[in-house]
Formats: structure tokens, C-alpha cells, sequence
């Protein structure tokens, strides 16, 4: 016979007429994830280069079952209120498809403007990608990055500014070979990851499954060489203790170090 915790192992819980090991069973079944995955691990994660062809840059940002397409278009102007000043934008359009969920969701431009979710999280991507844009150095002209999810199971904002800081980087790049650019004015890595406190346990990079029932979520949007971004962080019940917000924010930098690990692959750049 296989022998017990310590903590199991004592004869009260025999007569409660429970077997030690279905405590186990479920104990185990209490902290599994969905997929199977350690609660340090990103899911499975990969990035299609050039999926939309016709763009300056893109790619296809794949997180587990969440498929966010990620293009950039450059255009040779600024927003009106920027021209004349000798800079350039780079700004974010975010969309998801009727059927990207199990339900069919209604298109937003039926109803004549973006939900407020869709503009906080556009903000958000266009905010992430130029805090490493030197946007001077891109002189006047505009990259605009379209988000768009084709199929949503958590994260579909880590993974749109993920996956569009590659589109951004590839533009820039088209724009140098063409002769645009002296030099890619893109300064830094940025990517992003969630993590939670999921049936009192921090876990890395959730999913819907998860994420709905998370205690406490947040998103991390941080560079590779560490410097924080943003971070958007919610306790659904009780207020977060400092250190159970430390574990998620000690999850999401391992995380952010993988990502970053796997854009410059899907570049082609070297360490």
C-alpha cells in the first residue's frame, strides 16, 4: 500500500467512513487546471508570421484556443491634431468576431460605436506598444495595429498586445528595407499575460474556465528588460494580500520572459 501524508494519515479520519485516498483524488482534482498545465505555465503559445499578407506587418497570436489576428498598416499621415510636429503614432483597433465565443455576439458596428470594453482595451494596446516607440524616429506617419479575435478562451487582450508589438516590429522593418527608415524605431520589447488566484492557488496565463472563476485576476503588460507598462489587477471577493499580488506579479514576469523569448523567434532575432 502507498503510504499517506502525515496530515492523512491519522486514524480520526477513518471514522468518518471517508477514505483517505478520494481526499487526494479530490484534493488533486481541486488544483488541476483545465488543461492540464503546471500553474507556472503559459499555454501552449505560437505565432503564424504573415497572415495577413496584404499587410506591412502581421501575424496570428495563438494562446491555447484564444486566435487573435494582429495587422499593421502604415500610413504616410498623422491624426490632424499631430502634423506639422515631426512624429509619428502608432495606435490599436480591437474587434471581436460574432461567433469568436460560444454565442453568437452582435457586430458593433450595427449598433453605430465600439462597447466600452472594446475602447478601454484598444487604448490599452496603442498605449503598450508606444511606450517602446520612439515616435519621433518614425517620423510622421501612422501604424495602425488591427486586433481582431477569431476564437476567444480568456486573455484576448494579452494576446493582442503580444502579438501586435510583432506586427509593429515586422512594419518597421518593411519600412527600412523600403527605405522609409534610417533605423527600426521600435526601442524595446513589449508583451503581455494574466494570472489569478484560482481556488486560493496563483496561476499563470488563464483561460475562460478559470478566469470566470477566479478570486482575484490581473494583466501584467510589462517589457523584456522588466519595466512595467500597465497592470490591471481585480479582487472579485476579498481584497488581495500583498503577497498573494506578489505571487501573480513573480508569475506574470516569468511569463513576460517567455513571450518575449518567442517574438524574437517568430522575428527571427537573435538573444
Amino acid at each position: 500500500m502507498r503510504a499517506l501524508p502525515a496530515i492523512l494519515a491519522g486514524p480520526a479520519l477513518f471514522f468518518t467512513g471517508i477514505s483517505p485516498y478520494s481526499i487526494l483524488e479530490t484534493l488533486g482534482a481541486r488544483l488541476m487546471r483545465p488543461d492540464n498545465r503546471p500553474a507556472d505555465a503559459l499555454r501552449r503559445v505560437s505565432f503564424e508570421m504573415g497572415a495577413a499578407p496584404y499587410a506591412e506587418g502581421s501575424c496570428l497570436a495563438v494562446f491555447g484556443h484564444t486566435r487573435v489576428l494582429c495587422s499593421a498598416t502604415v500610413e504616410d499621415s498623422t491624426p490632424p491634431w499631430l502634423r506639422g510636429r515631426g512624429q509619428g503614432w502608432v495606435t490599436a483597433e480591437y474587434a471581436m468576431l460574432p461567433r469568436a465565443t460560444h454565442q453568437r455576439t452582435r457586430r458593433e458596428v450595427t449598433s453605430g460605436k465600439p462597447s466600452g470594453r472594446t475602447q478601454e482595451i484598444q487604448r490599452l494596446i496603442g498605449r503598450s506598444l508606444r511606450a517602446v516607440t520612439d515616435l519621433k524616429a518614425l517620423g510622421e506617419r501612422q501604424v495602425i495595429l488591427d486586433c481582431d479575435v477569431l476564437q476567444a478562451d480568456g486573455g484576448t487582450r494579452t494576446a493582442a498586445i503580444t502579438g501586435a508589438w510583432i506586427a509593429l516590429y515586422a512594419a518597421c522593418q518593411y519600412l527600412g528595407q523600403e527605405g522609409g527608415l534610417a533605423a527600426n524605431p521600435v526601442t524595446g520589447q513589449v508583451a503581455a499575460v494574466s494570472s489569478g488566484l484560482v481556488k486560493g492557488e496563483a496561476r499563470l496565463d488563464l483561460e475562460y474556465e478559470e478566469d470566470s472563476a477566479a478570486d482575484a485576476d490581473a494583466n501584467f503588460v510589462l517589457t523584456a528588460s522588466g519595466g512595467v507598462v500597465e497592470v490591471q489587477a481585480t479582487a472579485e471577493t476579498d481584497p488581495m494580500k500583498p503577497e498573494e499580488f506578489d505571487a501573480l506579479f513573480a508569475l506574470a514576469r516569468k511569463g513576460i520572459g517567455e513571450l518575449a523569448a518567442l517574438q524574437r523567434e517568430a522575428l527571427g532575432l537573435k538573444d
